[in-house]
């Protein structure tokens, strides 16, 4: 596997290259150009700009996250040809320039759910957190209102402000869009994007839907092992991947994480892990909060899940994901250096210690 970093450029990123190449064992970054509104074609010099940026710091580029999917594909309106001609312009010029994986989501109106970006734990750090008493209680228009206060002068991905301005139209576009039709227009997508993925060995790896249920009576269809499975098949092509994102699936505790990952072999492109900690399992008061990457310090058994991804013969890239809010740092909540740092020195230890179990 190769461990790399989320960096979301110098113009938006709290954290530079230089602290990056820093890490042990972290020779690359997963990254974005993340000004380019989304429906807009990445252009190759703006690409070529990107990676000499990264190259110039000692690190190289091992994908992308994210080329962003207009809503228009996702509802599947008029436009959505229109925008899908984009997005295989954006795909083409990151072929050319040798980059092969893309990380993406499909999910309607939010990227990700959660209520609170500051929690305070017990050892004084601060993380993200999901109430689902907080979320019954709030109006979705007025979701990003409550948790703006907490970003530290950041603009996170999905939650731009010039996106939340127009939810209540968001909403609206998705008011007869169900399950089945969004997957449908997945396939669709899907299916117009995967020759050029299969001309330039472009692996789309996407990223699951966080909560993995409904919010807000949004449909979310990348949240168990069944839908998953369903999307393989509906476009049977292995640049047709997944993001493993542990956090993702793991906030419903009946997806057996392990479990998922091997029945995934070769169709897994990236990894994202980390761990939760549930302060309440009960469906209707529901609260979870990011956690260290330690097994200890959450749900999870980071071990079996590192080592399930071994016994398929993941090599791709993976990341520590949400890291705490640490030793005072601000930073975008989830994305500060210190936390991150230490869950990939962790993830790199389990790793070694897997492989060299196995060799003897």
């Amino acid at each position: 596997m190769e461990m790399t970093l989320r960096w979301y450029g110098s113009r938006f990123d709290t954290v530079t290259l230089e602290q990056i190449r820093q890490i042990p064992g972290v020779r690359s970054v997963i990254t974005t150009l993340y000004d380019v509104p989304v429906g807009e074609a990445w252009k190759r010099e703006q690409i070529r700009a990107l990676k000499d940026e990264v190259e110039a710091a000692g690190l190289s580029i091992a994908g992308i996250e994210s080329v962003n999917v207009h809503d228009d594909i996702k509802v599947g309106t008029g436009r959505r040809d229109e925008y899908i001609d984009n997005y295989i312009e954006s795909l083409e010029n990151l072929g050319k320039e040798d980059i092969h994986m893309v990380c993406y989501n499909f999910m309607p109106v939010f990227d990700w759910t959660r209520t609170e970006l500051a929690r305070k734990r017990a050892d004084g750090s601060t993380v993200l957190a999901y109430t689902q008493k907080a979320v019954d209680a709030i109006v979705p228009e007025k979701m990003f209102d409550s948790i703006k206060g907490e970003m530290n002068g950041t603009v996170m991905p999905g939650w731009e402000p010039e996106r939340m301005e127009h939810v209540k139209e968001l909403f609206e576009m998705y008011r007869d869009v169900d399950e089945e039709r969004l997957f449908d227009n997945l396939k669709y997508f899907l299916e117009r994007i995967m020759p050029v993925c299969n001309k330039y060995d472009i692996r789309m790896a996407i990223h699951p839907d966080d909560p993995a249920w409904s919010v807000f009576g949004l449909p979310r269809i990348i949240i168990n092992k069944e839908n998953i499975l369903r999307m393989m098949k509906m476009v049977d092509d292995p640049h047709n991947g997944v993001t493993f994102c542990s956090g993702s699936y793991g906030t419903n505790l009946q997806n057996d994480l392990p479990d998922m990952i091997r029945s995934l072999k070769g169709r897994i492109h990236f990894a994202h892990v980390r761990n939760l900690s549930f302060i309440s399992k009960e469906p209707g008061s529901l609260d979870f909060e990011e956690a260290a990457h330690l097994s200890s310090d959450g749900t999870f058994d980071m071990y079996e899940i590192m080592k399930a991804l071994y016994d398929i013969g993941f090599d791709g890239p993976i990341r520590p994901d949400h890291g705490r809010m640490i030793w005072g740092e601000k930073a975008m909540p989830g994305y500060g250096l210190y936390d991150r740092a230490l869950g990939a020195a962790y993830l790199n230890g389990l790793w070694e210690a897997i492989c060299k179990s196995h060799s003897k």
